[in-house]
């Protein structure tokens, strides 16, 4: 009866997701039929929103890489013996995991310069490079926890037998704790993914011609209260396409490292 029940729920829970989906493009559409002048607006807007809602999936795969390898060195050096390795990364995720995403863009934005002399040549140093460095630190400090709680989860038998098998230590965190950790951690991952996802919008406030730049942009030039709407649930939709398939990718990630 409870597995008949909890099928239940999954498939109702998977329907919903699916109408969560279609429904704010459905909204668009329709809303847009039901006002040509409206739709045509919106359709000449189309392609400076979508290079704008480009750089937010820039920014957040950047970040999410970014924040992933050194949020996975930091916690493991939360783990290490030595003090000296193992304080300033726990002094590092202390600080930077209760700093506000936007402090942390504006920081990166007026600490870094706006240009780099190199061999005498100045090289840009753009903006949304600088908010991936900012979403990079606040992401890596997340998974810095992600990854110091997963191996600690693992049962301290597993060590034990590691140093049986004649393994050192790292070899241990390689091949036997590592991939069990990476199990464990998929969920809250996708959180923090998510989260950085959504944070990228932010980057807008220090002028990132990103998705909410340009509906903002857009917004202006058309002076329509009604395109105003319309473009903030195209911001919304757009951003829900983003975050929904990573949440898909790791649930199937996580059940085939269950069924493995």
């Amino acid at each position: 009866m409870s597995a008949i029940t909890s099928q239940q729920t999954g498939s109702s829970g998977g329907i919903l997701r699916y109408i969560g989906f279609v429904a704010m493009p459905l909204l668009v559409v329709i809303w847009s039929l039901l006002d040509p002048t409206l739709g045509a607006e919106l359709v000449k807007w189309v392609p400076y929103l979508a290079s704008g809602f480009w750089m937010n999936i820039v920014i957040t795969f950047s970040a999410v890489t970014l924040g992933t390898v050194a949020g996975v060195l930091l916690g493991l050096m939360q783990l290490a013996p030595l003090w000296l390795i193992r304080w300033p990364a726990a002094i590092y995720v202390q600080i930077f995991r209760n700093a506000p995403a936007l402090v942390l863009i504006f920081a990166t934005t007026y600490i870094f310069p706006f240009e780099i002399v190199a061999f005498g040549h100045y090289l840009p140093f753009p903006d949304w490079i600088k908010a991936v460095i900012g979403l990079g630190i606040l992401a890596s400090a997340y998974i810095a926890e992600i990854t110091r709680g997963a191996v600690l989860s693992i049962p301290t038998t597993q060590w034990e037998a590691t140093k049986g098998l004649g393994f050192s230590r790292l070899q241990a965190l390689r091949f036997v704790i590592l991939p069990q950790c990476t199990r464990r951690s998929l969920p809250p991952w996708m959180n923090v993914a998510s989260s950085i996802a959504m944070g990228t919008s932010l980057a807008s406030l220090v002028g990132v011609h990103e998705l909410m730049h340009a509906a903002t942009d857009a917004s202006t030039a058309v002076r329509r209260l009604d395109f105003t709407v319309i473009a903030y649930v195209v911001v919304m939709a757009a951003f829900f396409t983003l975050c929904y398939p990573l949440s898909r990718l790791t649930r199937r990630l996580e059940q085939r490292f269950n069924a493995g």
